[in-house]
């Protein structure tokens, strides 16, 4: 788990797309505090200190604090938007945490071991389905990334959520089948050599069937 933040922060008196430009203009940046059943809080941040938050990673599964004004609030980041062409923080949506709460994230998947992995050093290719795997945990328990060990992993071999060992008190969101991290395919070469074997022993059963065929005539 990612070690926590605080963050500084005031209270917005006026919210909108001009006042959010004024707020940029002063290195500051428009945020929003919601849920928990109580009433959105429009804050500003430092532009500085957010900015090395998100670039830093980890950003989304990381529960840390806002002090408003010597008001204290346990947050964790649901979403933020980046300029699309600069890719600097334009804003930023912020989850109240209760005490004791569960949260729904988004985990990376990290592999390990590549370098000794079988299929891998048969020539295969690691093939990702899912680079991140939603899971419920407890909000004092978010596991920076979930790894996946590779170190016997055989040419063809699918590696499942099963595959990886998840923290105490986390399960993945999806409980209905095992379902796919990603697989060892086999190279193209090899695949284009059993086309053409198989091609070739289809064609042989077709000419020997043909010519069975011949010789009943």
């Amino acid at each position: 788990m990612r070690e926590s933040y605080e963050l500084a922060g005031t209270r917005r008196e006026r919210v909108g797309k001009g006042a959010a430009r004024a707020l940029r203009r002063e290195a500051k940046l428009p945020a929003v505090i919601y849920g928990d059943k109580k009433d959105p809080i429009p804050v500003s941040l430092s532009y500085k200190d957010v900015s090395l938050l998100i670039h830093g990673g980890g950003f989304m599964t990381t529960v840390g604090t806002i002090d408003i004004e010597g008001e204290k609030h346990q947050v964790i980041a649901r979403d933020y938007q980046l300029d699309p062409v600069r890719d600097f923080p334009m804003h930023v949506d912020f989850l109240r945490v209760a005490k004791g709460a569960t949260l729904t994230v988004n985990i990376p998947v990290h592999f390990e071991n590549e370098d000794i992995a079988p299929g891998l050093k048969a020539g295969g290719v690691l093939n990702v389905v899912r680079h991140e795997v939603e899971l419920n945990c407890p909000a004092n328990a978010i596991p920076e990334a979930l790894v996946l060990d590779l170190s016997t992993a055989e040419l063809g071999d699918t590696l499942n959520i099963s595959s990886i060992e998840l923290p105490e008190g986390a399960e993945p969101t999806i409980t209905d089948r095992d379902f796919v991290i990603a697989t060892i395919a086999a190279p193209a070469a090899l695949k284009s050599d059993e086309d053409v074997e198989d091609g070739e022993e289809a064609e042989g059963e077709e000419a020997a069937a043909t010519e069975e065929a011949a010789t009943e005539d």
